[in-house]
Formats: C-alpha cells, sequence, structure tokens
C-alpha cells in the first residue's frame, strides 16, 4: 500500500494513520514521524514553496527506493507545502513493515532526504521578517550515511 499525497490544507496525522494500518494487515510493526512547525524559536509562521512536475514525481521515487531498499508492505507519505502556523504538522511518514527495523528504518530513510535533498523551498517568518531556510551540515550527513 502506497499513500502518497501533498497537501496545501491543515491535515491531521492521527486520522491518517489508522487507515493506514488497517491497510496493511498482518504487519509486524508501524513507524511513524510527524514533523510539526515548531513553536519555541520565535517563528511566527513557515511557507514551503515547490515546483509541481519535480515535487510529485520525486516523492514517487523516494518511496521506490524505500520499497526496494527495506522489506516494506506499506508506505504513507504526507508533505505540506504553503503558509503554516506554529503547532501545524508539516511532514507525517509512516512506514509498515513485517518487521520493525524495516519500518523504523524506511521512515528514517524518507525523512533524511525529505530534508536534504526534495524539492521545496522553505522560509520562517520571525519578527525581524522573512528568512529562508537551507538544510543543515547534520541533514546532509544524515542523508550521506545511507549511500
Amino acid at each position: 500500500m502506497r499513500d502518497i499525497r501533498l497537501l496545501d490544507t491543515p491535515f491531521n496525522p492521527g486520522a491518517l494513520i489508522g487507515p493506514f494500518t488497517n491497510a496493511n494487515p498482518g504487519l509486524g510493526g508501524v513507524c511513524t514521524f510527524v514533523g510539526e512547525v515548531r513553536s519555541d524559536t520565535g517563528v511566527e509562521a513557515l511557507e514551503l514553496s515547490h515546483y509541481e512536475p519535480l515535487t510529485r514525481p520525486g516523492m514517487h521515487e523516494l518511496a521506490d527506493r524505500a520499497f526496494a531498499r527495506f522489506d516494506l508492505m506499506g508506505l504513507l507519505m504526507v508533505h505540506r507545502v504553503g503558509l503554516m502556523r506554529p503547532g501545524e504538522p508539516i511532514v507525517c511518514v509512516s512506514a509498515a513493515a513485517r518487521h520493525r527495523r524495516g519500518a523504523i528504518d524506511a521512515v528514517d530513510y524518507c525523512m533524511d532526504y525529505l530534508k536534504s535533498a526534495s524539492w521545496f523551498w522553505k522560509r520562517e517568518k520571525r519578527a525581524d521578517g522573512w528568512h529562508w531556510i537551507e538544510p543543515r551540515a547534520e541533514d546532509y550527513s544524515d542523508r550521506d550515511r545511507w549511500e
């Protein structure tokens, strides 16, 4: 089961996980990561822009690589674009596998690529205005460990 979504409206990760789990009978484990707009660092808003001809195909290609690399039964990858406020979910990645390690590693793998090699441009609004956000050195090293 593969569910890849790009949304421009808020979503409730909890409402996605139950149906995803139910769609993968016989699973041994589900791992889920939900990333939210940080609310404790002075961020007033986060905006994600993207280029549609690259974003959706890129997310599907990432899912293909995760399925090929890990023994997955299912993968859910939901990502927001547009303007978001602190506390709102940005991303939800959930993997189902017969064994926990495949699910855990698949989620970690997908998040490392979404953080460092994805098709999104991020900027955040603080008291002094808008600032572009680039991946950190740690984001690249996290991704590179999968090579």
